[in-house]
């Protein structure tokens, strides 16, 4: 019989499952699994991983993102983010997901789906520039600017030390997603990442409509008063990990020393959560979906 302890663990795993995913349209946790697009010794395995430092990464990297005219206008144009931002950003977390630990033919079945829907997207600016969202230069801005603050995160919460040639790993792996979605120029190394990035700082721009976004981003919640407030952090040191020109841009204050405490003090307890949990172990090839009974 389950200790009181593992109550709390299986209880608290459920209710983050059904967060990130939509049990009722039948969605349910990526399987890790050895036949993944990535191998289970690679770095993209260690960082993408984590929940806490995926989600503060998630959300500064959409910060960072928005404050590409272009970007920001097929966000704008084409998504429901108005009415549902959590969605986006579970969907974003659901992608990553299944590109890192699910079978290799999952990978590359959501990456043709995001091809296909990006091919059918595009526009114009308020001042009448067009854009395509299947842009190769977008999607590297897309992509440089997602990767980097996963990384960042992950360093700043989780893994202090992380060595330089482990972070340049990060980048020459996820460049395997970048490319498959058509991105480039793609960054191989923590360096040219850095680089992609200052090139792209004279077409940056801050205007209402970024102002929208940010404010729809930094108020989500998620339903639940401990779910608020695990949010609140997210949000608030997600905003903290920009650049600091960036979240100037965007007007967004640092985060409270108690804040980043307490971001780590909750990556660390779910660590504790998922310790011997269906979510890390590694499937074998013959296991396609979440297994309905076991341990949860």
């Amino acid at each position: 019989m389950p200790r009181p302890l593992e109550f709390v663990r299986r209880a608290v795993r459920q209710r983050i499952n059904e967060i990130f995913n939509d049990y009722e349209a039948g969605e349910r946790p990526a399987l890790r699994r050895a036949d993944a697009l990535f191998p289970t010794s690679s770095v993209a395995w260690r960082v993408n991983g984590d929940i806490v430092t995926m989600m503060i990464g998630g959300v500064s990297g959409l910060l960072l993102q928005m404050l590409h005219p272009k970007v920001l206008a097929g966000v704008w144009d084409h998504s429901d983010f108005r009415a549902d931002m959590h969605g986006r950003l579970r969907r974003t977390a659901k992608f990553i997901a299944i590109t890192t630990y699910d079978h290799a033919e999952a990978g590359r079945t959501a990456i043709d789906k995001v091809k296909r829907i990006h091919a059918k997207l595009g526009g114009s600016l308020p001042d009448g520039t067009p854009y395509r969202v299947s842009d190769p230069d977008l999607l590297a801005w897309v992509h440089v600017t997602e990767t980097i603050s996963f990384l960042n995160a992950w360093v700043r919460y989780q893994q202090p030390d992380m060595t330089m040639a482990d972070q340049d790993a990060y980048f020459d792996e996820m460049a395997r997603i970048g490319e498959a979605l058509g991105a480039d120029p793609l960054p191989r190394t923590r360096a040219e990442a850095e680089s992609l990035i200052r090139s792209f700082r004279p077409q940056l721009k801050a205007d209402a409509r970024t102002n929208d976004v940010a404010a729809l981003v930094m108020r989500q919640k998620v339903g639940g008063m401990a779910e608020d407030a695990a949010a609140g952090i997210i949000m608030q040191t997600g905003a903290d990990l920009l650049p600091d020109w960036a979240r100037e841009m965007h007007g967004l204050p640092k985060a409270p020393a108690a804040v980043t405490r307490s971001a780590r003090t909750m990556a660390r307890s779910l660590d504790w959560v998922y310790t011997g949990s269906p979510n890390r172990q590694v499937w074998p090839a013959e296991v396609r979906e979440w297994p309905t009974g076991g341990p949860k």
